[in-house]
């Protein structure tokens, strides 16, 4: 089993993929940036980073690896749990561990994890097919340089042209008559429109009054209103009951876990054609963990959390 390629899938979807009983690998949005001097332009991008603390086993992986080689979730646990602890006999003896498209892990000299990232893929989906470019520095006083230099060789000179004063005068006469009959033109049109329009606007006022007329009418008694109340679920953490090939079960599932007193509903049809239910969904993290805590222990051990935004 290739762990790292199912690690992989999913830290383009997922800010944090844990590995039970190793530690998990956290992704950290960085945006994008310029190199001053090179002038290299970076797009945003996922920083990979590693924290070993983060052992417990959340599902994620599991379900993950169960879904996709058609085996049984307990099953999956098991194969994760056996290529983790040689991962870890690797290490200990001084070996490096190399996850494609990840990073290397190693131990120091305390026993301690260390984790180098990779940077051949960009797992931010929002940048995808975007790479870095360089840019050349524009120098547009190289232009207006080019410009003065030519207005120095070759200068414009306006010449005006000599005209009869007497033809001015007459010219200048007849622009004014033409003004003063046109402006007369113009008050006796723009009068004329204003009368029209008020006519016309009289008469559509009374048609609209004599509609409103005929259709006024009353309620002796009306309905009293209606206020419902209804709680919209939200968030991108989701705990989920299961996920079923026919909507049908999905539904009955649905009704099973309201029945309980769960908020349960249906998320949609993930990538392999399956519908989700799940027992609720919350804002935080924090929430979600602690209510996926206490469903394993009452209702169901192999619930699992998922992250993912149901507004795209």
């Amino acid at each position: 089993m290739q762990l790292e390629t199912y690690i992989s899938d999913l830290l383009y979807r997922y800010d944090c993929v844990t590995v039970p009983e190793f530690g998990a690998f956290l992704t950290n949005r960085v945006s994008a940036k310029i190199h001053e001097s090179t002038h290299t332009f970076y797009p945003p991008k996922k920083v990979l980073s590693f924290n070993e603390q983060l052992q417990s086993n959340d599902g994620l992986l599991a379900n993950y690896i169960a879904d996709v080689e058609k085996i049984p979730y307990l099953v999956a646990v098991e194969k994760v749990a056996k290529q983790v602890r040689a991962i870890k006999s690797y290490l200990v003896e001084g070996e490096t561990i190399s996850f494609q498209n990840i990073g290397d892990l190693l131990l120091n000299v305390e026993g301690r994890i260390v984790f180098n990232p990779s940077y051949h893929i960009n797992y931010l989906t929002d940048a995808f097919g975007l790479s870095h470019f360089n840019a050349d520095k524009v120098t547009r006083e190289v232009y207006k340089e080019d410009v003065i230099a030519i207005e120095e060789k070759a200068p414009i000179v306006l010449t005006p042209e000599k005209r009869s004063s007497n033809w001015l005068r007459y010219a200048a006469a007849a622009v004014i008559i033409i003004g003063l009959s046109g402006l007369g033109a113009g008050k006796y049109y723009t009068s004329t429109v204003n009368e029209h329009n008020q006519i016309a606007q009289e008469k559509a006022n009374a048609q609209v009054e004599s509609k409103i007329q005929e259709a006024t009418f009353f309620i002796s008694n009306p309905l009293p209103a209606a206020t419902l109340s209804i709680e919209k679920q939200s968030g991108n953490y989701h705990i989920v009951a299961g996920a079923f090939r026919v909507e049908a079960n999905s539904d009955k599932k649905v009704n099973q876990l309201k029945a309980l007193g769960y908020k349960a509903r249906k998320i949609g049809v993930n990538r392999y054609g399956l519908h989700e239910v799940v027992y609720a969904s919350f804002e935080s993290r924090a929430d979600a963990q602690r209510e996926l805590y206490r469903i394993r222990r009452d209702n169901n051990k192999d619930a699992w959390l998922l992250v993912k935004d149901l507004e795209n």
